[in-house]
């Protein structure tokens, strides 16, 4: 299984960008889930949004501002950021974890996902 992250980028504050993670390698009757964390300079990564079956989680900073939606039929799911501001930069990773839906408390926890992307770089900055 590989996860590919792509759509990261200098972007103005307020703006908006799309970020991207298709996966390979798991077959048609696999059942996955995503989740996008981060990581800024000095910081530890920590979890940004989650897309189970049917269920979506966001980190109190992502809420109402970034939406993560999912595309089955290119393996690939999006993370919408809109409003942009500079507490956003950070190298942006998409993981991936085997099964359905997890429950709230523990979407955030990385050792529940088994395999990652290799991160695109999101700079927010005037």
């Amino acid at each position: 299984v590989q996860l590919q992250a792509s759509g990261g980028g200098l972007v103005l504050p307020g703006g908006s960008l799309r970020l991207s993670c298709t996966a390979s390698g798991f077959t048609s009757s696999d059942s996955y889930t995503i989740g996008w964390f981060r990581q800024a300079p000095g910081k530890e990564r920590e979890g940004v949004a989650y897309i189970g079956d049917s269920r979506q989680f966001y980190a109190a900073s992502a809420k109402g501002r970034f939406t993560i939606s999912r595309d089955r039929a290119r393996n690939t799911v999006y993370l919408q950021m809109n409003s942009v501001k500079p507490d956003d930069t950070a190298v942006y990773y998409c993981a991936a974890r085997r099964g359905f839906n997890m429950i709230m408390s523990s979407w955030r926890q990385e050792e529940q996902y088994g395999y990652w992307g290799q991160g695109t770089q999101v700079t927010v900055s005037s």
